[in-house]
């Protein structure tokens, strides 16, 4: 509960408070007063979805194989490995804590660059948690369905290109080693 108070959170309320104090000094007490009303409104009708859609990914994440999935997602080439990827990012809930050590696990089971990169991709654009926690409570179903629907061939479009660039993938500490 405390890592939720790092250095992000003192930065944003340090510009939340900011931004405050310039809303009251420029456009007055009422307005200040107003917008302030409209969030506390705003966060009282999100917040039982937020905590059942944490929960819910959490459940998820419980749930998932990964070892099962890892070895898939690395045993596949082509456009089912890409689209193997694609499902697991789009399932994998949670924040970079949860994606990226998912991802060195892929790495190491034996993925290829284009899956990799589906995998981020997918999670980054196409996941679930964000879907539940921040697309569909804050701009509604319409956009949210229209977005994911849009976006569902990015992750594939962007493993196809990453397989097709000759560069050498290297993972974590391997960058690191020196060269004999």
């Amino acid at each position: 509960m405390l890592a939720s108070f790092g250095k992000t959170f003192w930065i944003f309320a340090g510009f939340a408070l900011v931004m405050g104090i310039l809303t009251h000094n420029i456009l007055g007490p009422e307005l200040f007063h107003e917008a302030l009303s409209n969030d506390i409104d705003h966060l009282l009708g999100i917040m039982p979805r937020v905590i059942a859609a944490l929960t819910l990914a959490g459940f998820i994440w419980i749930l998932m194989p990964r070892d099962k999935f890892s070895q898939l997602v690395g045993r596949y080439r082509g456009i089912k490995g890409l689209m193997l990827a694609a499902l697991a990012g789009f399932i994998t809930p949670g924040g970079p804590s949860a994606a990226f050590p998912f991802l060195a696990i892929i790495a190491r089971a034996g993925a290829d660059r284009g899956v990799m990169v589906a995998y981020i991709t997918s999670w980054a654009i196409l996941g679930i948690q964000r879907i539940l926690v921040w697309d569909l409570p804050f701009m509604g179903a319409e956009i949210t369905v229209t977005r994911f629907l849009i976006s569902i061939p990015l992750p594939i479009i962007a493993g196809l290109i990453a397989q097709r660039l000759p560069l050498t993938l290297t993972i974590g500490e391997e960058e690191n080693k020196p060269t004999p």
